[in-house]
């Protein structure tokens, strides 16, 4: 952790919705090693919060039942809080496409719910968790993560003389979290096989639960407004992920790697062959910095007041949009490096069979 985080987080009093979720978590567990006042957690789901009340018994963290469509609860709980860590949302893309009154309800109204409560109660900072869906948006769930991203950054345009700083994170998959391809696989080579990609041309950027929280907190330290920070992350192709994870686990389960089979079924309705996380409308206003990119607002005008200036800015223009097609991919035996480096495996075994924190 940067010396400046915990300079910036000790003392702090933090509110983080989701707080039950991958991210959610692990976002808590970081934080809690920065000696931050109090802690305020909230979700809904109720035996996930169990847990998580009863792993920490810190008096400084506090654990709530709630919902960010529950204005009044969301706003109870904003009061003398100096941060909001907003998590909380509807992730999965086909869920979303049958219950899209719910998604906007919980994307799009809980979005709001957060800004009205931030503003009122004068937190000094709100950092929206996005998603690589929010990028051309091909379904409900990354339409209404790219109008989450919209209305936090245009809180920052409406809030007459407010002190709140709004913000977003946007990234892609987190391997290993709750409905990601990586469980999927470790069920299939348990079972021993087949292991099934939907199609073998696919290519994703990835980071791990830990990045990904990294990268949330250090953008509630550097952010100044309305931006939407990107992460720069590696690209896998999905193929070579199946492949490093077999001949990671296949002898772990008692089999011969080359008795896993690989079968490709067909991409989905509404699924990408590749991600993108920055699109050349969005290069023409991108600030790259050292480790992330931070989009600013499109309408330059509206935000002449905000000064986009950061210590770690890399200078000279951002040239190409961040897509996963035209990145380098990690080699096979440096994708099984990363897995095991970053115990993505045992981080799965750890939620998904051995418990949840």
């Amino acid at each position: 952790m940067d010396v400046n985080w915990k300079k910036y987080f000790a003392g702090k009093k933090i509110f983080i919705t989701g707080a039950a979720g991958t991210v959610g978590k692990e976002i808590v567990k970081q934080l809690n090693t920065l000696e931050p006042e109090e802690l305020r957690l909230m979700d809904n789901n109720e035996t996930e919060m169990f847990f998580l009340m009863e792993y920490y018994k810190n008096k400084n963290i506090c654990c709530f039942l709630g919902d960010v469509r529950d204005q009044g609860k969301v706003e109870k709980l904003s009061a003398g809080i100096d941060v909001i860590i907003h998590c909380a949302a509807f992730k999965h893309v086909i869920l979303s496409e049958y219950n899209p009154f719910d998604v906007v309800q919980t994307n799009i109204i809980g979005v709001e719910n957060i800004i009205k409560a931030a503003s009122t109660c004068e937190v000094k900072c709100v950092m929206f968790t996005s998603s690589d869906k929010a990028v051309n948006p091909t379904n409900v769930m990354g339409t209404s993560k790219l109008m989450g991203e919209k209305l936090i950054t245009a809180a920052n345009a409406v809030k007459n003389g407010g002190c709140t700083v709004f913000s977003s994170t946007r990234f892609g998959n987190v391997m290993g979290s709750r409905g990601s391809v990586v469980p999927l696989f470790m069920r299939q080579i348990k079972n021993g096989g087949p292991v099934t990609l939907t199609d073998k041309r696919m290519t994703r950027f990835v980071m791990t639960v830990e990045e990904a929280s990294r990268l949330v907190l250090q953008a509630v330290v550097i952010s100044q407004g309305g931006e939407v920070f990107i992460t720069k992350m590696p690209v896998v192709k999905i193929p070579d992920l199946a492949e490093a994870m077999i001949d990671i686990l296949a002898p772990r389960y008692g089999y011969k790697t080359q008795e896993i089979e690989i079968i490709e079924t067909g991409a989905k309705a509404g699924e990408k062959l590749y991600e993108e996380l920055m699109t050349e409308d969005e290069v023409q206003r991108a600030i790259e910095l050292e480790d992330m990119f931070a989009l600013t607002p499109a309408f330059k005008s509206i935000y002449e007041s905000i000064n986009y200036d950061y210590s770690n800015m890399v200078y000279g223009k951002v040239k190409k949009s961040y897509i996963s097609a035209s990145e380098i991919p990690l080699d096979k035996q440096a994708l099984k490096k990363y897995l095991i480096e970053n115990k993505v495996i045992e981080r799965v075994e750890e939620n998904y069979y051995g418990g949840t924190v």
